[in-house]
């Protein structure tokens, strides 16, 4: 159990109900962050503040070596009135995989769920009513040690802050399959949530986006033929009823929303297969009229239904979201758990 937390409250809230239901994602910020120091081989006090800037100097490691990492979860209203986390273990078993995989200390588990807890508790109110809006909880872990040595840090700041969000797409979109550059190799930080691996794809995104594409449909870095992933989201085809996503094999997130759609489709008993699927393979399946629906799949957008894909000159087609889609009918399920709605069978929810 934590023993101690620090909380100084702001003096007074900036929450108005057009800021909350109104935010567009991730630009508009709760009251309150909670911080947290490693020195000295041990974690402080860890202490919840008004949401502000912090005093950095220019010389800490994040900044030139980019031992940074991070992740996203949310809380959503429920509908007896309550509030609830959604997986927040799972988030936090992957921070600490991203940690150790950048040479960081890994964070307690009771220090990390307690203080996201507590500071939830504290802006809760910050979370939307309307549909589909959450509260979306940003860890964010760097390295402190002001040196331009190439080495691990021996200071560390964990910092968590929140901001009332809605859905992530407001339309289907439309992917341009990349060709000439690369989000992750085998061996890399591909599986983990390095800072830097979204810096990497910023460049192919603005490209694809100045052609009138809302993002890039990634492919494998060794042969440019398997699809890996979209955007910044794991991504499904559903090809003759079945529901095929590619594997986790070290190039691809691990992405707690895909793990629960994966989940909710096997009892809703549709097909699943974890396997390399590559782009011909998705152009040959829609020219013979069985490629039936494809999404994009993550905690910012849930299910993002992909409208078209560009490859090779060649833009497909794919059929408009139904109501009966495999798509929709997951997404309807996942957020009637993650809003109390639907029994929590798999325990995922951490109601505050």
């Amino acid at each position: 159990m934590l023993q101690t937390l620090s909380v100084t409250r702001t003096s007074r809230s900036r929450l108005t109900e057009s800021l909350r239901e109104n935010a567009e994602f991730g630009c508009v910020f709760s009251d309150h962050m909670l911080v947290i120091g490693y020195e000295n081989g041990q974690w402080n006090e860890p202490q919840i503040v008004p949401y502000g800037p912090m005093a950095l100097p220019p010389s800490i490691a994040a900044f030139h070596y980019g031992q940074s990492i991070f992740e996203g979860f949310k809380a959503h209203r429920t509908a007896d009135g309550g509030i609830a986390l959604f997986r927040p273990r799972d988030n936090y078993l992957r921070l600490n995989r991203s940690a150790a995989r950048l040479a960081m200390p890994s964070v307690p588990e009771a220090l990390f769920l307690e203080c996201v807890a507590e500071l939830v508790r504290l802006d809760r109110e910050w979370a939307p009513h309307r549909e589909g809006g959450a509260l979306y909880v940003r860890p964010i872990y760097f390295s402190l040690d002001e040196s331009l040595i190439v080495r691990p840090s021996s200071r560390y700041r964990l910092v968590i802050f929140t901001c009332p969000v809605g859905p992530y797409f407001s339309q289907p979109i439309r992917l341009l399959a990349e060709e000439h550059f690369v989000r992750a190799f085998p061996g890399g930080t591909g599986d983990i949530k390095a800072a830097g691996n979204y810096a990497g794809g910023l460049l192919a995104a603005r490209l694809a986006q100045e052609h009138g594409f809302h993002n890039v449909l990634w492919l494998d870095a060794t042969d440019r033929r398997f699809v890996e992933e979209v955007g910044v989201m794991n991504v499904c085809f559903v090809i003759g009823g079945v529901a095929i996503t590619p594997p986790l094999a070290g190039t691809i997130l691990p992405g707690i929303t895909r793990d629960s759609v994966i989940t909710l489709l096997r009892e809703m008993r549709v097909p699943v297969e974890e396997r390399p699927i590559s782009i011909q393979e998705v152009f040959e399946s829609h020219d013979a009229g069985r490629l039936n629906e494809a999404f994009g799949v993550g905690t910012a957008a849930i299910i993002a239904p992909i409208q078209s894909i560009s490859y090779q000159n060649r833009e497909i087609q794919l059929p408009p979201e139904q109501q009966g889609s495999i798509g929709a009918a997951v997404r309807a399920r996942l957020q009637a758990i993650q809003t109390g709605r639907e029994s929590d069978t798999h325990e995922w929810l951490v109601r505050l």
